[in-house]
């Protein structure tokens, strides 16, 4: 199934929030800073923390005042500018030259010019969230915005470090990934006013779908192609990241010498042998393994909810994540 069939039911609000993106970052009068932002706004990609905000929000109250409505398009657009700022400054943390098979922003613009554009989307993003007039909703989101740039901390502070543990990796993808799904999940729920226990199951299902989302995003960067990822794969290996493909490979490996050593060299032949070595092992079946334990987490917590197509959307959702890692021995998505 293909993402629009799943963001259907929210096709409508899916709309608004992309006007309010291209209204939110078209208003400088400046035209450098609108031939920036227009780049920005080029290649758009899957929209996942904004749609979970709509489906989260629809999930627990269906049909909505307007008021909430307009609640539901902020947040889910700042989410995204937050995620896009975030994007942006890795980037330039990791040197990467290409996202969404075009130059980064940093290769066109320069890594001054990227970090101030990250911060500028930070800020509108944050007024945006303020507009909604809720302590709670803007708690969920700065909290969240927080924990993802410790999580970017840790992870650079951790670069070359062979000997991380699986539990410190899970911690790094939690803060810098999970978190913002969660949170787009959780304040979906909280503008809609629902109880505590759905906004705390949406939450939930938010954490352990962002946690799959990265593992199934770090097993692509090693096993993946240039067109079907949009980047160049082995960015993670390149940068001295230790990500769970690597961790597992080095767990299921007879020769962890020769795997700790082809990791520390950070060269094509090493990266090509150890993808080479990932898929050929048990290595790739345990990554997906770990993968799927955390999509089929996500989906029991929507069991106390009640049927809706939203439900429906956002359990389909966490399926189709979960099909990016089909893969045969030839090395091909």
């Amino acid at each position: 199934m293909l993402l629009r069939e799943i963001y259907k039911p929210v096709e409508k609000e899916l709309a608004q929030i992309e006007d309010l993106l291209r209204d939110s970052l078209g208003r400088s009068k400046r035209k450098s800073i609108l031939n920036i932002n227009n780049y920005v706004l080029v290649s758009p990609g899957k929209r996942l923390r904004p749609a979970l905000v709509a489906l989260s929000g629809k999930a627990v109250s269906g049909a909505q005042a307007p008021e909430i409505e307009k609640q539901l398009i902020k947040i889910a657009t700042s989410v995204e500018l937050i995620h896009m700022a975030s994007l942006i400054h890795d980037d330039v943390i990791d040197h990467a030259n290409l996202r969404h098979n075009k130059p980064t922003i940093n290769t066109k613009f320069g890594e001054d010019i990227s970090i101030a554009l990250g911060d500028y989307l930070y800020s509108i993003a944050f007024q945006l969230v303020s507009r909604c007039g809720s302590m709670d909703i803007l708690d969920c989101i700065s909290s969240a915005a927080k924990e993802m740039c410790e999580g970017e901390l840790v992870q650079v502070c951790e670069r070359d470090n062979i000997s991380l543990l699986k539990k410190r990796y899970l911690l790094i993808i939690k803060k810098k990934t999970a978190t913002l799904f969660a949170a787009s999940c959780e304040a979906g729920a909280i503008a809609s006013g629902c109880p505590e226990e759905m906004k705390l199951s949406l939450r939930k299902y938010g954490l352990n779908f962002g946690i799959a989302f990265q593992i199934i995003d770090d097993c692509l960067d090693l096993i993946g192609k240039d067109k079907e990822l949009g980047k160049v794969p082995g960015a993670d290996f390149n940068m001295g990241e230790l990500t769970l493909p690597a961790l597992n490979l080095l767990s299921c490996s007879k020769d962890k010498t020769r795997i700790m050593r082809l990791l520390k060299q950070q060269e094509k032949g090493a990266f090509k042998e150890i993808r080479r070595r990932f898929i050929d092992s048990p290595a790739f079946l345990k990554t997906r393994e770990d993968a799927c334990s955390y999509i089929n987490r996500s989906k029991d917590h929507l069991s106390g909810l009640e049927e809706s197509c939203f439900k429906k959307s956002l359990s389909t959702l966490a399926d189709y994540m979960m099909r990016r890692m089909a893969h045969d021995k030839s090395g091909e998505i």
